[in-house]
């Protein structure tokens, strides 16, 4: 009864507070999302608490009146003295020393979805950060779609996310497209593995920028904008296949496959030579004819035989796999350490002819390097490796002679030209995201140690990153003259 009380003399009294909160962020305690901080946020949140709504949604910030991380009578009493003149916790907000991205959905509405996008404007500020762009602006937003992505990164509170542009943009400075992703996490892994990348000269990396993001007028921290792989002439430089096509010389490519481990409707699998199953997911084309299938489904069942095949002198499986794009792919997920390259998240791309092979990547998912620290020394990722990361056809691959030998010439020329900087460029990475970060750990204080990369790069990463190159420098930086096929040699590199 006080408490409706004092809530009609308030309606009396004061109607509202400014309508924009700190840094042009919504306020805290706009509970029905109209960016007014009211009374009208008393009865939604009083109708919430009393009903049972949860409000613990990925926008709870601003719901979150008192801030203590729930949602409940509480709050009611402390917009009630907001709203009377109390102070209230300041709401998270951006470093200023990254650009930052503003999204707003149709509605101010939650993304729920990997399947359905939904509408949204959005404007990009560079916040006279050298080297970039600002796009549009609050008055004048441009238009997109977005929707969630990943698989794991989606059931965690923070959240990754696919875009798709209404118009053609150069987004943080990357080649003019439409379709991008912001990722949540991997700070320090991802830029790594697409930098390794870059320098061995896979034959397309996607371009990765940071920035911070503003969702729904609410600040969501330090994301990671990446291009998304896709054909195209500055992505997958490959012919594209049209649905449905059924000409046998035009189904010969060009493809755009993915190895992963989680289940798609455009997808097929079959038996791996070691008794594993392997899925392959097709992404282009996505729509197949039974001609398109036909082949596709033959060419990696081919491919999977000749790789098991005894012969582990002549290579069969060459006729398929274009060996150096395989040695190097593998070099970068080696320095890397990513456990999980040859089991999901693995692209590969084939030309159309006849003739053409597989060609490895490009790089993509690096959320689990460097993840076994109780391994007492490095070893190589197919080694003391859990059973769910179990990789596709490497441990068959590697035992043959001759693309250990091709893995050993590519290391060499890595190690000389490519990895010799590698940690002035992690250091340079590093300083500049620390402003972000140390706002990303006020905004999600539960990933607390996941993604505080200002200690993890001195403390854990830098070490590990050192330890592996050093490792692998003594396992494939061999002489010349030692003949890389005898058995001594053999054993060093298996």
């Amino acid at each position: 009864m006080r408490t409706r009380l004092i809530i009609s003399l308030m309606a009396i009294v004061l109607s509202s507070i400014p309508m924009l909160g700190q840094d042009g962020l919504r306020p805290r305690g706009d509970v029905n999302c109209d960016w007014e901080v009211n009374i009208a946020d008393i009865n939604a949140l009083m109708d919430s608490v009393i009903n049972g709504a949860k409000y613990h949604s990925f926008y709870s910030y601003a719901t979150d009146v008192n801030g203590d991380k729930e949602i409940n009578v509480a709050d009611i009493n402390a917009l009630i003295g907001a709203i009377l003149g109390d102070q209230l916790p300041p709401m998270p907000t951006f470093s200023g020393t990254l650009p930052v991205l503003y999204i707003n959905t149709e509605g101010h509405r939650n993304i729920v979805s990997k399947e359905e996008y939904l509408h949204a404007d959005w404007w990009l500020d560079n916040m006279d950060v050298e080297g970039y762009e600002s796009i549009g602006s609050p008055t004048k937003p441009k238009g997109m779609l977005i929707k969630g992505r990943g698989n794991y990164t989606w059931t965690l509170s923070k959240k990754p996310f696919r875009i798709k542009l209404d118009t053609k943009e150069k987004l943080m400075g990357m080649k003019k497209d439409r379709h991008f992703c912001l990722l949540a996490s991997d700070f320090w892994t991802a830029p790594l593995g697409f930098e390794l990348s870059r320098r061995i000269g896979l034959s397309y990396t996607p371009a990765i920028e940071p920035l911070e993001v503003v969702l729904n007028g609410q600040y969501i921290g330090l994301y990671l904008l990446t291009e998304k792989i896709r054909v195209g002439k500055d992505r997958v430089n490959i012919d594209e296949q049209v649905n449905g096509e059924t000409n046998p010389d035009m189904i010969t490519g060009g493809w755009l496959l993915e190895i992963d481990n989680h289940v798609d409707e455009n997808q097929f699998g079959l038996m791996e030579g070691n008794g594993n199953w392997l899925s392959v997911t097709y992404h282009s084309p996505d729509s197949l004819s039974s001609e398109q299938f036909s082949y596709i489904y033959n060419f990696i069942r081919e491919t999977d035989e000749a790789i098991y095949s005894n012969d582990l002198f002549n290579c069969p499986w060459e006729k398929y796999i274009d060996m150096d794009s395989l040695a190097c792919f593998y070099i970068v997920n080696e320095v890397a350490d990513e456990v999980e390259s040859f089991h999901a998240s693995l692209y590969l791309h084939k030309q159309q002819g006849n003739d053409t092979k597989l060609i490895f990547g490009p790089v993509w998912d690096f959320g689990c390097s460097f993840g076994r620290s109780q391994s007492p020394t490095p070893c190589f990722i197919y080694e003391n490796t859990a059973d769910y990361f179990k990789p596709h056809w490497l441990e068959q691959l590697l035992k043959q002679p001759h693309l250990q030998l091709r893995i050993r010439t590519h290391w060499r020329h890595f190690y000389d030209e490519g990895l010799q900087s590698i940690e002035e460029y992690m250091n340079n990475w590093t300083a500049r995201i620390t402003p972000a970060v140390r706002k990303e750990l006020i905004r999600w204080p539960e990933y607390e140690y996941d993604h505080n990369i200002v200690y993890l790069h001195s403390n854990y990463y830098l070490p590990s990153l050192r330890a592996k190159i050093k490792w692998l420098q003594s396992k494939w930086g061999i002489p010349d003259n030692v003949d890389p096929n005898g058995p001594e040699e053999r054993h060093r590199n298996n």
